[in-house]
């Protein structure tokens, strides 16, 4: 589906203030033409006028006035911050005849819930996944993630920030959420250290409505937890602290795969030795051990994190059988050093899991992300017992699936000293769509078969 998605209200005329933003004809251009992540935004270099308004007013964008109407085009409407240089949002392209108001969000979050309850219908297999996916959902800015009992808004923009009690409401009466009682905000790390009154008084981590979060039993620094089910295995994260919302949901579906390729080598009666480097919490890990691992080593450089894996484990392993009878240990350090120690050791794996942070984030870092990129393709191919597979995955938006695979593979095969076999290329899961304008898929999977 291409393009933001239009939520057509039947709603009376525009009541609240907008703002009126006009921009240059370059911006116009750019806007008009659709390519690229920049038609969904404004900034503040494109504005040549704007009338007065406050932080998450509703904006109309006109561009120049036509030489023959003398009127000016109207280019979309969105939410308006005038003290960032994303200065206007999209929501909307073009004109609209309904008001973007508290009924139009709360359509939007409806459309975007309803097609999420499609996919995950039965809360006894998976609780975990993501509600709103940002501009791919028409609301430009707003991550929302479920957690069990526990919806988490995540704000990348401020714009949002008055919006927030509109959204609690509309998630709350959602038929298909029933089972939450928790409704919490976090915000990006530039917008966490933002003043308090251009933070609207809220806060990262904040509870708009709802229990209080429940600490870590004896943590010292402040942690809490949530959780809920993913394939039915349960899950501990911590939204406030923790990566992303507090979980990689969008490897749900590369977990899985996993899993069934343990259960495989498994029922021919074999050990399955399986390796997680980058592990976090062990989302990889307890999937392996689920499909039927012999032994799982997780390595991350976050002590927490692995804290939090072994108490996954423990969880888990009071349930279910393999999990159980899984071997599992941690392995506390750089991920680097820890697989040239392996390497050094001769130690080999049926799986090999590689799913490293964002090594290229921005243009200039593209040519040594995919260095470090190829460099742990050779230590996970080394590390990867004959007819194994190596998993090599990466969440840097600026490199291209191709691209990827042309640094990932060759790399392995040297490493080896034998031929692989690209037994697929995968993505993130299907709650997490890419569809606005311009937008392009950022996690990339390579099952390489060695």
């Amino acid at each position: 589906m291409q393009g933001l998605v239009l939520f057509v209200i039947l709603a009376s005329p525009w009541t609240s203030k907008r703002v009126a933003v006009h921009v240059d004809s370059r911006c116009t251009s750019r806007l008009r033409r659709a390519d690229g992540l920049s038609p969904l935004t404004v900034f503040d270099t494109d504005v040549t006028k704007a009338s007065e308004g406050g932080c998450g007013d509703v904006a109309v964008v006109f561009g120049p006035k036509d030489k023959k109407s003398s009127k000016a085009l109207v280019l979309g409407v969105g939410l308006f911050d005038p003290l960032s240089p994303l200065r206007v949002r999209f929501l909307v392209r073009g004109a609209s005849t309904a008001p973007v108001d508290d009924g139009w969000v709360a359509a939007a979050l409806n459309a975007a819930i309803a097609e999420r309850k499609a996919i995950f219908d039965d809360d006894e297999i998976t609780t975990g996944y993501r509600l709103c996916n940002g501009e791919h959902d028409g609301l430009h800015g707003l991550v929302i993630d479920r957690y069990g009992s526990t919806i988490v808004i995540k704000c990348y923009a401020a714009c949002w920030l008055p919006w927030c009690q509109v959204i609690v409401k509309a998630l709350a009466e959602s038929p298909h959420l029933r089972a939450c009682s928790r409704f919490m905000l976090l915000m990006s790390r530039e917008m966490a250290v933002l003043p308090a009154a251009e933070r609207f008084d809220l806060q990262h981590g904040q509870v708009l409505r709802g229990p209080p979060l429940d600490a870590v039993p004896g943590d010292a620094e402040g942690r809490v937890a949530v959780f809920f089910l993913e394939n039915r295995i349960q899950y501990e994260c911590d939204p406030v602290n923790g990566q992303k919302t507090g979980f990689f949901l969008d490897q749900r579906d590369n977990r899985y795969r996993v899993r069934e390729m343990a259960k495989a080598i498994a029922s021919r009666g074999r050990h399955v030795r399986v390796l997680n480097v980058f592990s976090y919490t062990g989302g990889f890990s307890l999937a392996a051990a689920a499909g039927g691992a012999s032994e799982v080593v997780s390595v991350d450089l976050s002590r927490p994190a692995l804290e939090a894996l072994r108490r996954n484990f423990e969880a888990n392993g009071a349930t279910d059988r393999a999990i159980a009878s899984c071997r599992h240990s941690e392995v506390a350090s750089d991920a680097f050093e820890a697989m040239e120690s392996m390497v050094a050791r001769g130690e080999l794996f049926d799986i090999v899991i590689v799913d490293p942070p964002a090594f290229a984030q921005r243009p200039e870092q593209l040519e040594a992300g995919l260095k470090s990129y190829a460099r742990l393709a050779g230590l996970g191919a080394r590390l990867t017992r004959k007819d194994g597979t190596l998993l090599l995955a990466s969440c840097s938006q600026k490199v291209t699936p191709e691209a990827f695979q042309d640094a990932v593979v060759p790399a392995a095969e040297s490493a080896a000293r034998r031929r692989g076999r690209v037994a697929a290329i995968t993505g993130h899961a299907p709650d997490h769509p890419v569809r606005a304008p311009g937008g392009m898929p950022y996690l990339k999977a390579v099952f390489l078969e060695l």
